[in-house]
């Protein structure tokens, strides 16, 4: 039973914690270019005000437009019960693995697409389009990339691969470890619309793929939206910093144990939200053709990682 209330524990702190996350890489980034920026925790009071604010919707939309905010929402949240963010090994990671994580992600890709296809707008389809673009290839380069893990721990269960990384800490200076860190971290980029990939401050339409594609949203429609984009983003950073850097994850349920896990938690999101904002400061945007080229170059690492960790087995 601790088990199971530490995941929906886990599953909170996500929901608690994703929307500063993004603020802080906003507040960071404008330190950085010279400007005071908004605080850390302007976010949660953008969703305070759009869960207040009346929905208007189309008239040419149809029940999926408003249907698939609550799936976006839905699947981002049962894949924070997933992913090791505290503890490993938990219980839902009997029903959950490697795969499970993908495709509930490729879930709600797949009804942010629809939804920015139903209204008819010419802004939606196109942001859509780029989407499916970018998704074709991001997705198995996220299964290829933790498989190179799952391929040394023996199993896909995300909970094991925590566990033999802990059990042998010199594989994380393995090719294959570093490999997959880097595929992951270029696929994150693109999945949650970070530069050079996509600007998510802007509304220029030749640059927008997750803005073009909720540009009809309003209310709380847009919050739960705008929340799931959060979230999605702790989710990259957690996968990347316990899957690869799983020191501090707490492998007993102690209240010592887990207050440790939560410090250094916070640590790795914190450090990897700067590093976001300093690689989005000093780098410009791709060109859309161009992106591709980075998306395979991604799939690439995470290829030669899978190939590397059969060899060095």
């Amino acid at each position: 039973m601790t088990g199971y209330l530490l995941e929906i524990g886990q599953a909170l702190l996500a929901l608690l914690l994703a929307p500063g996350l993004t603020g802080l890489i906003r507040w960071f980034k404008a330190r950085l270019q010279g400007r005071r920026g908004a605080p850390p925790w302007q976010p949660y009071r953008d969703l305070r005000k759009l869960f207040g604010k009346e929905v208007i919707v189309s008239k040419n939309a149809s029940w999926l437009f408003r249907f698939a905010p609550y799936v976006i929402f839905s699947t981002t949240v049962a894949v924070t019960m997933l992913v090791p963010m505290i503890a490993a090994p938990l219980p839902f990671d009997a029903i959950g693995d490697l795969l499970a994580v993908v495709y509930l992600l490729l879930l709600g890709t797949f009804f942010l697409a629809l939804a920015g296809l139903d209204p008819g707008t010419a802004f939606g389809g196109m942001g859509a389009s780029r989407e499916m673009t970018v998704a074709a290839i991001a997705e198995p380069t996220i299964a290829l990339a933790i498989f190179g893990l799952a391929v040394g721990a023996g199993s896909t269960n995300l909970g094991r691969i925590v566990e033999q990384t802990l059990a042998h800490p010199g594989a994380v200076i393995n090719p294959g470890h570093l490999l997959g860190f880097a595929a992951l971290f270029i696929v994150m980029i693109a999945e949650t619309g970070r530069m050079p990939v996509d600007n998510p401050s802007t509304h220029l339409e030749l640059t927008m793929i997750h803005e073009a594609m909720i540009l009809e949203y309003s209310g709380r429609y847009l919050a739960l939206i705008e929340w799931a984009a959060s979230l999605k983003l702790l989710i990259f950073f957690a996968l990347l910093s316990n899957l690869f850097l799983p020191w501090g994850v707490a492998t007993t349920l102690s209240p010592g144990a887990l207050g440790v896990a939560l410090i250094a938690l916070t640590a790795k999101l914190a450090a990897l939200a700067i590093t976001v904002a300093v690689l989005e400061t000093r780098i410009a945007k791709l060109r859309l053709f161009r992106v591709p080229e980075l998306l395979g170059v991604s799939f690439v690492l995470a290829l030669l990682s899978v190939t590397s960790s059969f060899l060095l087995k």
